[in-house]
């Protein structure tokens, strides 16, 4: 059992699935699968109950998770002990995040590593998923926290974790704390165009289509826009949480389908070592696990926000 094993299998237990988390490492689907299958002959306990569509944890496999999550959590400060001590030739580094996660990762991350490396220089930019992707490509970021991204490309990806999405809608509209996908086809939706790509390929098992009014690429504006009461989108959970005892917003489940993003932590396969980018690649690690461990990822007491 080594560290990318455990990676892996993290992967697959973040994502509840096996080919979205082979398209995300990226690693071939059949690949992914022989490792699990090795990882249960090492271990001697199966791990993985495998489903129609997807995978779930068996208790031994819960057991395992929260174990890795440890190991790996030590080896990422380890890592970042290493690279510390290399500080004098740290250069700047530049984070790219997604409108949706750069208000949640970039307070932490910046407090975070202005307040143990004092020299280091550390930039960010927002954008989403494709664009991030050919920035990187470009060389104009250094790192970048993506949704889903397509294999194909000569990045380095880390899975962080999977995030369920919610549908969202002001109180007033009386969606309830459920829905089904049938019932999600008929309510009118505001979409980015990212979100709407990653959900209508979830819904096409099922036969099902979205009722788009309108795909804006601002998640601010889709925000605001139903605050005010006429339409409900689909984001992560995440996006939302802070509005649950503030507004009168709704966060409701969908049923009968398992919608959710994958994130990745991308970076160049660059052969020459960068100290500071390895400490700020850890420190975005350790800020999503912190967060992930307080249910900023998951529906957990969301729905006791609802008014």
């Amino acid at each position: 059992m080594n560290l990318k094993t455990l990676r892996y299998f993290v992967a697959v237990a973040d994502s509840g699935s096996l080919t979205a988390a082979a398209a995300a490492i990226p690693i071939a689907q059949p690949a992914l699968t022989r490792q699990m299958r090795e990882l249960e002959s090492e271990t001697g306990v199966q791990l993985l109950q495998r489903l129609p569509r997807g995978v779930r944890l068996t208790q031994a496999g819960v057991t395992l998770y929260e174990s890795a999550q440890r190991i790996l959590s030590e080896a990422a400060r380890l890592d970042r002990r290493l690279a510390q001590s290399q500080q004098r030739d740290l250069v700047p580094v530049v984070v790219g995040a997604s409108p949706t996660l750069a208000r949640l990762l970039l307070p932490g991350l910046f407090e975070k590593s202005m307040t143990a490396i004092s020299n280091l220089e550390l930039r960010a930019r927002e954008a989403f998923t494709p664009e991030l992707i050919d920035w990187l490509d470009r060389g104009m970021i250094d790192l970048a926290v993506l949704t889903n991204p397509e294999p194909g490309h000569p990045l380095s990806f880390q899975p962080l974790l999977g995030e369920p999405f919610a549908l969202v809608s002001h109180a007033k509209m009386g969606i309830g704390p459920v829905v089904s996908a049938s019932q999600l086809t008929r309510i009118p939706l505001l979409m980015t165009s990212l979100h709407r790509g990653l959900v209508d390929r979830q819904l096409a098992s099922l036969g099902r289509s979205l009722k788009v009014q309108a795909e804006i690429d601002s998640v601010d504006s889709i925000r605001a826009m139903v605050l005010r009461g006429r339409w409900a989108t689909i984001m992560p959970v995440s996006v939302f949480r802070e509005h649950l005892h503030q507004e009168p917003v709704v966060m409701s489940e969908v049923s009968g389908v398992q919608l959710n993003r994958l994130l990745v932590l991308a970076t160049r396969i660059d052969p020459r070592p960068n100290p500071s980018l390895s400490v700020v690649h850890d420190f975005v690690i350790a800020e999503f696990a912190r967060m992930e461990r307080q249910g900023i990822f998951s529906f957990g007491s969301a729905h006791a926000g609802l008014t």
